[in-house]
């Protein structure tokens, strides 16, 4: 029993060396080419900048080399559990090339993107290399004994490792030394190839940068959330002033008219009073849809499904609302939700020209938990965000929450607009 255990655990070993050789060898394989061109396209690119050209070209090229370190990410990540994390900053998408580009270049994250395309040209591609060389050199160790030391050494000295081959004897000699590299290659192969990805997380991952960034992106997000709440209180002051405050005052000076006119003219007090009736309705009115505007009432007693089922009611375009969440989220999230989910829905209602709307709410629990919602509409297509459009406002209050926002609107339609918030349900 114990000699099939160890004779499984061998071969078990030998497969995963066997992947790890063959992994590294085309890493090594494609490492010096793509790095050597993403930092020639670079240097190129930035050194085009004064004449115009590089401002076009810059942002493009260093989001190929963001993709490729995303790549090298995952691999890492895939093959050897190596977690290699990122901390690109956020840039807004009406953002002028000029300013996309400094920006980009200013970027911490884009800065040691660089430094590792450097690296991985020179100590990169020979860690890469390393599992590969100790796999696959043993075998030519066997080659000799087998009679390739007649062709290789043809006379002279052919050294094989630091074994010098001459003849058969020698050739042995070096079949030893194979035999000896493979066994050792069966157990540090794959420790060589997360070297590999070890030195790409020490350059590409920010450390202690990432917190700085953020503390950045907090900061950012909190000047945003002060600003989208005194922004509402401003309106719901205008909508008090300007609506039931209004009618409330006008209502006063009905009624006291009406006490004037009670003995003098009957019939003329009547109709004041129909008209004072008619005041108090519309007052209320207004101001149930000014508290439905500060926190729906079937949002806080149903939670957010029912709440976008209830909007998507009173929306002029039929709308058909899925929704799969198994539990609530924080009411402050599930506020906002809410009102994101209106903006894109009023958004898709005014300008989109759609005859039809699909809501979809549903909950990605790996990760930590992900609240992801899509709208989507087969209008003419051509929303952005940034350019003053309500997408703007969306993403602001997504980002207060660590949420983010994505539109994929082509020419011609279809929108989808998705939203995702990290949240766990309860």
């Amino acid at each position: 029993m114990t000699t099939n255990t160890d004779s499984r655990g061998f071969r078990a070993r030998a497969r995963e060396s066997l992947i790890a050789a063959v992994r590294g060898l085309a890493l090594a394989v494609v490492i010096l080419p793509v790095s050597a061109l993403c930092f020639t396209l670079v240097a190129v690119s930035v050194a085009l900048i004064p004449v115009g050209v590089g401002i076009v070209t810059t942002p493009w090229i260093l989001g190929g080399v963001r993709d490729v370190a995303d790549v090298r990410r995952r691999f890492a990540y895939e093959w050897c559990g190596v977690r290699i994390r990122s901390a690109y900053r956020e840039i807004p998408a009406d953002a002028t090339p000029w300013t996309r580009t400094f920006a980009m270049l200013g970027d911490p994250q884009v800065g040691r993107d660089l430094l590792w395309l450097s690296v991985d040209l020179t100590a990169g591609f020979v860690t890469a290399l390393l599992p590969a060389v100790l796999v696959f050199y043993p075998f030519e160790g066997f080659a000799m004994a087998a009679g390739l030391w007649r062709v290789l050494a043809n006379g002279e000295t052919y050294w094989y490792g630091f074994v010098p081959v001459t003849d058969q004897a020698t050739a042995l000699g070096a079949a030893a030394l194979g035999a000896v590299l493979l066994v050792n290659a069966s157990r540090y192969a794959p420790a060589l190839l997360t070297v590999h990805f070890r030195l790409s997380r020490a350059l590409l991952d920010p450390g202690k940068g990432e917190l700085v960034e953020r503390v950045r992106v907090l900061t950012e997000t909190r000047k945003d959330a002060v600003d989208t709440s005194a922004a509402e209180l401003r309106r719901i002051e205008r909508d008090l002033h300007d609506g039931a405050q209004a009618r409330l005052v006008a209502m006063g000076m009905d009624l006291g008219t009406i006490e004037m006119l009670l003995d003098k003219d009957p019939e003329k007090a009547r109709q004041l009073l129909a008209q004072t009736r008619q005041a108090s309705v519309e007052a209320l009115g207004e101001l149930r849809d000014l508290v439905r505007g500060i926190h729906p009432p079937v949002l806080a007693e149903r939670g957010l499904g029912d709440a976008v089922r209830a909007l998507a009611l009173r929306l002029p375009v039929p709308t058909e609302v899925t929704v799969e969440l198994p539990g609530r989220a924080d009411a402050p999230l599930e506020s906002a939700a809410y009102f994101a989910v209106s903006e894109v829905l009023t958004n898709a209602v005014k300008h989109s020209g759609a005859d039809r709307i699909w809501v979809d709410l549903h909950h990605v629990p790996e990760g930590g938990g992900m609240l992801r919602i899509s709208v989507t509409d087969h209008g003419r297509g051509g929303a952005a965000i940034g350019a003053g459009s309500g997408l703007t406002g969306v993403e602001r209050r997504l980002g207060t929450f660590d949420g983010v926002l994505a539109v994929s609107s082509p020419a011609g339609g279809p929108t989808m607009v998705t939203m995702e918030i990290p949240c766990a349900l309860s």
